[in-house]
Parts: structure tokens; sequence; C-alpha cells
């Protein structure tokens, strides 16, 4: 790839992310998103993942959702494809204090490189068990384009992102996800995913949307 196609793309991604920033106050609540994941490669085919997650809503002011996550990944199918099952324990503030989840959630990651990019769509079905309603089904999926950069030995990926998810249940499309980020290695096996998400959900036939800054640290052994 050129390196005018290169600086256009690094362009592309500084505005998406500035652009969501600018209205971030002006459209729905600003939220801080904090994530800590670690990897552990059993060997080159399967793979052990523990990730945690904090949200921070209402202006970054109150502490309103947590979940923990373990799973494993298969890559041993084909090169194009990683295969998981994983099992997400999830707490949430609600008007009726807080209540929890259980949502084993089953993926399929399909991976492409193409001119230098990167692209990856995961496909996740999830079997959602809320405690206090009924069972249900949902399925996300996440569509990513990044292209990895080096500037004097710093290696770091910009890339934007579209995720959709579908409740099965009410029959509709009902939460969009808009990312744009960039993941920074900052040694050999840790790295941080910095990015802004620009969230719609549709609530009682009204949609409401959340700007949010998020941050991800990724371990890997």
């Amino acid at each position: 790839m050129s390196n005018r196609g290169k600086i256009f793309f690094v362009a592309l991604t500084v505005i998406l992310f500035l652009s969501g920033a600018c209205f971030a106050f002006d459209d729905g609540d600003f939220q801080y998103w904090n994530t800590e994941n670690i990897s552990y490669k059993i060997n080159e085919d399967w793979k052990i993942k523990v990730e945690e997650e904090f949200r921070f809503g209402d202006g970054v002011s109150d502490f309103y959702y947590q979940h923990s996550d373990v799973g494993v990944t298969y890559a041993g199918l084909a090169e194009w494809l990683d295969v998981g099952v994983n099992y997400r324990l999830a707490f949430e503030e609600g008007s009726n204090g807080w209540e929890y989840e259980n949502r084993p959630h089953f993926n399929a990651t399909l991976k492409h490189k193409t001119d230098g990019f990167s692209l990856s769509n995961r496909g996740r079905l999830e079997w959602r068990m809320p405690e206090n309603s009924n069972t249900k089904w949902r399925y996300r999926n996440k569509f990513t384009v990044g292209y990895p950069l080096e500037l004097d030995q710093f290696k770091f990926t910009p890339y934007v992102a579209d995720e959709v998810f579908v409740d099965f249940d009410a029959g509709e499309l009902n939460r969009n996800r808009l990312y744009a980020g960039a993941n920074f290695k900052i040694i050999k096996n840790l790295s941080l995913d910095v990015f802004y998400l620009w969230q719609f959900s549709k609530k009682s036939k009204h949609w409401i949307s959340y700007n949010v800054l998020g941050t991800k640290i990724k371990l890997l052994f």
C-alpha cells in the first residue's frame, strides 16, 4: 500500500474519532468502559481467555455494570477461522437495584488480510438468562477493519468497526455500535486498546445514544 493510502486511512480514523467526541455532551450520556483481558495460548490451536469489564455512566459518575467472562478459542479448523465458547456473568444496576445475568455465548470469527489491512467479522450467539426475566437469544455481528503501522519501532493498529445486535425474541435489530480506535503494542505480551464508541439502543420504541470512551488492557501468555 502506498504512503498516501496509509496517511488517508490514519486521517479517516482520527476524523471519525474526533467527530464523535465533538457531540459527546450533546446527545445522550457520556460513559467510560474499562476492560482487562488475559489470554493464555495452550498451543498453536487452543487459547483460554479471562476478561473483566467495568462501565461507568451518568457522565462517568455512576458505576452501573460489570461482567466476568471466561472462554476457550480454537483456531485449528482453518487459518481464516476462529471458533469459541464462553460463559459470561454480568451484573447491571437497574430500577430494582443490582441484577445478574448468566450469558453463555458461542463465537465464530472470520479473518482476512489484504494490502496490509486486517479484516475480521465476528458472529456471536448469546443465550441470555436474566435473574428476573425469561430466557432470551441474541445475535451480535462485529465487522472490524484495521491497518498495522510502525513509527520508530512503535507499533500500533488504528481501526474502525461496526457491531449490530439482533434480538430474536423481539424479532428486531435494537442496538448498533460504531467504533474508532487504536491498539498500541506496549511490550511483547502487553497491549492497550483505546477507542471511542457511539452506541444506539432502542428503548420503548425510541432510540437513545451513548458516547463511550473505552480502554482495554490485553495480556497474552
